[in-house]
């Protein structure tokens, strides 16, 4: 019987990493960062570098939440969500999380009230979204949550149109944090 080995895991890599001088380490990182796309990204938005360090995810959300319907492309909410997800775990900079979550439900609710969607799954991913986005604006210090709110109002208004519960989805959300309605 052959003994399978088992799959490496950070443990392993640490283990290796702690014989690296400096140099070795660049040179790794340097190589990370040749390889993909990806780890690019990550490393420019980890760092902060760059002018717009959420511009990448943006640009995923902004194709799977706003397709070409012209050239037959299709909305994805999974897909649309990864680069979020992606910038939580990577980076997990709070105002950049509200940032792109507000991002993400202002392209879900542009889309569909001018092209039109009738896809719940697609609603109630809009609606959690909503929901997460507050919940992280909410966490944020008091002086830097009034124009992500007033973003979040906006997006609230204009979702009344959509229909499918969404307006009262995001109301609901609205109260369960605390704050009143104005209009």
């Amino acid at each position: 019987m052959v003994a399978r080995k088992k799959a490496p895991t950070w443990t392993d890599v640490k283990a290796t990493l702690k014989d690296f001088d400096r140099a070795d380490l660049l040179g790794l990182v340097q190589d990370l960062y040749a390889a993909s796309k990806d780890n690019q990204t990550f490393l420019h938005a980890r760092f902060g570098l760059g002018g717009d360090a959420l511009k990448p995810y943006k640009t995923i959300i902004d194709r799977w939440l706003w397709p070409d319907v012209f050239k037959n492309q299709n909305y994805s909410v999974a897909n649309a969500q990864k680069p979020i997800a992606d910038y939580q775990h990577d980076v997990g900079d709070a105002e950049g999380l509200a940032d792109l979550m507000i991002f993400y439900c202002r392209h879900a609710v542009g889309f569909s009230t001018e092209v039109g969607v009738n896809d719940e799954g697609y609603f109630d991913a809009l609606i959690r979204m909503f929901e997460q986005a507050l919940k992280v604006v909410m966490s944020l210090p008091e002086d830097k949550r009034q124009a992500f709110l007033d973003e979040l109002h906006e997006i609230r208004v204009t979702a009344r149109q959509i229909g499918m519960g969404v307006g009262d989805g995001f109301n609901d959300a609205w109260q369960l944090v605390g704050l009143k309605f104005d209009s």
